[in-house]
């Protein structure tokens, strides 16, 4: 098939959407030789870099400097500022030597846990903390708003000065650290030995590829993922489980789950007492899931729409196929929502009725505001992994979670340091961080397309992804949509799941969720301190921003489960009899037990 795409005169025409990125082995010969030491320079440099670009940090800070060196009225400001600091915390030294006592936590941001023990308010740790504190506003100061500095910049300037800044924070050092200074005194340095210990018993469970201490209590199969079930087919790239059902009827529309190929599958299947498939299955639903296999280097070519074709597509006909129903409830979480959602458009352009419902957990369909993510996808990054990827054909699970835990470094990073090896005390790890741990790989093909062609240009949202060598349009989707976005989402910020909204022609029930992007799925009925926001927009009704839905929505104490499933319900047909577990003498024939094999590939 020809593409035609108009362009400006002299200028290179560009890519159709979802089209496959070039590749080493699809250029001219002479580029290949000429670009294969630049790539090994940049695939060595990235493994001491966890795969962050130094050249696109490079070229943010010189932006910034440039702009602030051209900027006098600025740089006033920044003199001042720095005067009122310094003066403010001479003022706070002189006010500890009369005896008083000042709490640091006041002046920092309430996400900022370091300095609220009561420990901190006294001297010298009030000053330590303070002089920090004003160090952290005047950084924040300096790398925003500068007039004329590209947005980007500014956010990666801010971004990156704030890591360097956390480093040296009074909470990270023992004699700096009030908490962790009496602790030493007072156990005589045991604390520090058993810091120490972890330290060196963590290194090496990461060399001998280990999860951290305390995942051995999580084995998938036995305490986790241990909802009866069957695999009912199985493709190159995912086993399709179907559960058994737990109710004398089920509903007629079976649900089938899409989740996020970047961790595997059971996040949704957890411990029984947080598991989102058991409890639909005792709602009376018959539950498929997608099951992905982790890829190696053999899978290096696999392309995004492959996980369509073999995992998202013969799960709706397995489905339907094994019950006998003509549609299904799809429900995708985090990436594989973004799949359900380009799906869901195919299928809607080629009239393909098989979708009762539709729902979409932490997943964007606009990737314009994408959160801090984004401060690690442009060009030079996206082409620093790409260089990274043609050694290996995939990307480390631990060179993804890398780039998220430097997103919540003061949480996952900085806190763990303090409680693990200064403290020298062990958290118990929950069947949550168990997961977490459990990471899987991505294909270099497909997280290449990614990157490019949703996370640089947006063409889902801006109607140029192909699926099938034609475009699809999320305008085009009718179905019932059911979207949740979480509070404190780093990964698919709730705003930008909300854009939704402004895409799809269909009556949209919205869920904005307490937690994060796993806990606030996760959030099973009885789960302390849960809360969310619901409300349901129908496809003739106008449009209204985040900001206001948010004013606007009471808060409902709870979790927002049994409000799916009466909305699924409510979208479902009478209740029959249970359906079989796989259907013998076809290609959906019982394979084994769930939750399968593809689980529990390393």
């Amino acid at each position: 098939m020809t593409v035609v795409t108009l362009a400006r005169p002299n200028a290179p025409a560009r890519p159709a959407a979802g089209s496959e990125p070039a590749r080493p082995e699809d250029r001219p010969a002479a580029e290949t030789a000429s670009s294969t030491l630049d790539r090994f320079f940049a695939a060595g440099m990235a493994q001491f870099t966890a795969g962050v670009s130094p050249r696109a940090l490079a070229g943010a800070f010189f932006d910034w400097a440039a702009h602030l060196a051209l900027s006098p009225g600025k740089q006033l400001d920044l003199a001042g500022q720095a005067a009122t600091g310094a003066f403010d915390n001479l003022a706070n030294a002189w006010r500890l030597m009369l005896g008083s006592d000042g709490d640091p936590a006041e002046s920092s941001l309430p996400q900022d846990g370091r300095f609220r023990h009561p420990a901190w308010r006294s001297a010298p740790f009030n000053l330590y903390a303070g002089a920090f504190l004003s160090v952290e506003r005047w950084w924040e100061a300096a790398t925003a708003g500068i007039h004329g500095l590209d947005k980007r910049h500014e956010a990666m300037a801010t971004f990156t000065a704030r890591q360097i800044l956390d480093t040296f924070a009074p909470s990270n050092f023992v004699p700096t650290n009030p908490v962790v200074l009496e602790t030493t005194v007072r156990e005589g340095g045991a604390n520090l030995v058993r810091g120490l210990t972890n330290l060196l018993e963590n290194a090496a469970r990461a060399r001998s590829g280990q999860g951290p201490v305390g995942a051995e209590t999580y084995r998938v199969g036995e305490t986790v993922a241990v909802t009866p079930g069957k695999v009912v087919h199985r493709t190159r790239l995912a086993e399709i489980i179907q559960y058994t059902p737990s109710t004398g009827q089920v509903r007629p529309e079976p649900v089938v789950i899409v989740p996020a190929w970047i961790m595997k599958y059971y996040i949704l299947d957890l411990s029984p007492a947080n598991s989102l498939v058991r409890f639909l299955t005792a709602q009376g639903f018959t539950v498929f899931m997608v099951s992905w296999k982790n890829p190696g280097a053999e899978d290096r070519d696999v392309g995004f729409d492959d996980y369509r074709t073999e995992g998202l597509l013969p799960a709706i006909e397995a489905a339907t196929a094994i019950t006998g129903a003509s549609r299904v409830h799809a429900v995708g979480y985090c990436l594989g929502g973004t799949l359900l959602a380009i799906a869901a458009a195919a299928m809607a352009r080629d009239h393909d009725d098989r979708l009762a419902t539709i729902s979409i957990f932490a997943a964007q369909t606009d990737f314009t505001e994408a959160g801090e993510l984004m401060l690690f996808i442009n060009e030079s990054q996206v082409a620093f992994l790409e260089d990274l990827m043609s050694e290996r054909g995939y990307l480390e699970a631990g060179q993804m979670a890398g780039a998220f835990q430097v997103i919540r470094s003061n949480d996952l990073v900085w806190s763990r340091l303090v409680h693990e090896y200064l403290m020298g005390e062990r958290s118990s790890l929950s069947d949550l961080m168990a997961w977490n741990a459990d990471a899987t790989r991505m294909p270099a093909r497909m997280h290449s397309q990614y990157l490019r062609s949703l996370f640089l240009d947006n063409d889902l949202a801006e109607g140029r992804f192909q699926v099938g060598g034609r475009p699809v349009a999320l305008h085009d989707i009718r179905t019932p949509v059911f979207a949740v976005g979480t509070e404190h989402d780093h990964v698919s910020p709730w705003r930008s799941v909300y854009k939704l909204n402004l895409m799809a022609d269909a009556d949209i029930t919205f869920v904005l969720a307490s937690g994060g992007h796993n806990a606030g799925v996760v959030s099973e009925p009885g789960h302390p301190r849960r809360h969310f926001r619901i409300a349901t927009r129908s496809h003739d009704q106008a449009y209204v921003d985040p900001d206001s839905w948010l004013a606007a929505i009471p808060v409902t104490a709870g979790s927002w489960w049994p409000a799916w499933a009466a909305w699924l319900a409510a979208r479902s047909g009478v209740a029959v009899a249970p359906p079989p577990l796989g259907r013998p003498g076809t290609r959906f024939a019982p394979l084994g037990d769930a939750p399968g094999t593809y689980v529990l590939m390393t």
